[in-house]
């Protein structure tokens, strides 16, 4: 049946849809959560063990790089296509990205282990999305809660992602492959069962039906978007005041949490950190980015983007200040800090995608949205590079102190767009 043919929901219809959606999608992240963490726990340690410590920096940086590329294509399938074959092939790439991971292990071949790593990124990708989709069919006083709610229940998944690091490191031990390679095995079998989770029950599609509805009110024919180059997506953001601040509270929130969150478990080895400690810190620290983010989304339809956007950036400096002064034996300050972190990382997420995705037009979003993820991930990537080599050539709290001055501008121009934005609102 064709989009055309559809008939247009009714608001009723909307809404069982806008919930079913939800639920689908938060069924698939809990999946995607447990495949993304078990392998962020170990990454660093897998990629040190076949190369170099100073070179741990790119597992991270390799999977986030992953997931803002692969974000572009998928972001192109869902304009023309809709969410739900989108999110299945990033969910693919990235299960298929976990399989080259172990096979990179067991051959000793560090260049194979980060090209599984980039592809991983797909599963990255697919939850990031999966953020969108959440607000395809939202009311405009509802999106923030709705993005909130799929964020949050990566929760369960990325929670016990990490603290199955060691058991999976057993299972891998049983199979005669390495032990840091046991997780991937759980990233293979989480993406793939989040990836028929969405071919089996995200229907009807939310994208589809919300342009349908669009078209139905103007007495147009629901078409995909021309398809746009990367450029005119950035063009566009960058032309309205609020997608801007919201794209760099994006980018600056990941970009200084892939940074630090990825040299952690690094510094915790220094100290003798047995690989429990290190997965428990890092749940701490996921638990963190995601456990909070439906009262994020309702803080940030009921205050405002910009106030939840300020009040993260506030975070993200006491985060970094608590994680920047403590040494590799005290887990407990790092795991502190480390769920600082995360918080202020839900706020700027949350809040800076929100404020993004109402500020672009419904024709343009999923190309906007391929766009700022692509950036935010670029963003991650480099704070990954970046963190190996400064933790390489310096300290782990010098780090951090650099990415407080990443901070501080982020905040300042979020605080000039709601200050104009507020100007206008009494002009008017």
């Amino acid at each position: 049946m064709s989009m055309q043919s559809v008939p247009v929901p009714v608001v009723d219809d909307r809404e069982r849809v806008q919930r079913r959606s939800v639920r689908v999608l938060a069924a698939a992240q809990v999946c995607g959560g447990v495949g993304v963490a078990s392998g962020v726990a170990v990454g660093a340690l897998l990629i040190a063990d076949l190369g170099a410590e100073s070179l741990s920096g790119l597992a991270s940086a390799s999977s986030v790089i992953g997931a803002a590329v692969i974000a572009v294509p998928v972001a192109r399938i869902m304009s023309a296509r809709g969410r739900r074959p989108g999110l299945m092939l990033a969910y693919a790439v990235g299960a298929s990205g976990a399989a080259l991971v172990v096979v990179g292990a067991i051959l000793g071949l560090l260049p194979l282990a980060l090209l599984g790593l980039v592809l991983t990124g797909g599963g990255t990708a697919a939850g990031l999305q999966s953020r969108y989709a959440a607000t395809d069919l939202a009311a405009a006083d509802r999106r923030g809660r709705a993005l909130g709610t799929v964020v949050w229940a990566t929760t369960v998944g990325s929670v016990l992602g990490p603290n199955v690091a060691a058991p999976m490191g057993d299972v891998a031990d049983a199979l005669g492959i390495p032990h840091l390679a046991g997780p991937y095995l759980l990233t293979i079998a989480s993406f793939l069962t989040a990836a028929g989770l969405i071919a089996l029950l995200l229907t009807p599609d939310p994208l589809l039906v919300a342009r349908r509805i669009a078209a139905a009110e103007s007495d147009g024919v629901p078409t995909a978007r021309p398809r746009v180059s990367l450029r005119a997506a950035f063009a566009q953001i960058l032309s309205l005041r609020n997608a801007l601040a919201g794209l760099l509270a994006m980018c600056v929130g990941h970009a200084a949490m892939v940074g630090v969150m990825s040299m952690t478990p690094v510094h915790l080895r220094h100290g003798d950190a047995t690989l429990r400690i290190i997965g428990l810190v890092i749940s701490v620290h996921i638990t963190g980015m995601y456990i909070a983010s439906p009262l994020v989304g309702m803080l940030s339809d009921r205050v405002g983007r910009h106030a939840v956007i300020l009040g993260g950036g506030v975070l993200l400096l006491a985060a970094l200040a608590v994680a920047g002064t403590a040494d590799a034996h005290d887990s407990a300050r790092l795991g502190l800090g480390l769920l600082l972190l995360g918080l202020g990382w839900s706020c700027t997420l949350v809040s800076g995608s929100a404020l993004l995705s109402e500020s672009v037009p419904l024709a343009d979003r999923p190309n906007a949205q391929g766009a700022a993820d692509l950036a935010m991930g670029i963003a991650g990537a480099s704070g990954g590079v970046l963190a190996g080599l400064v933790v390489g050539f310096a300290s782990y709290a010098t780090l951090n102190l650099l990415a407080a001055l990443l901070v501080v501008p982020m905040m300042a121009v979020a605080l000039r767009s709601r200050a104009l934005r507020g100007a206008v609102a009494v002009e008017a």
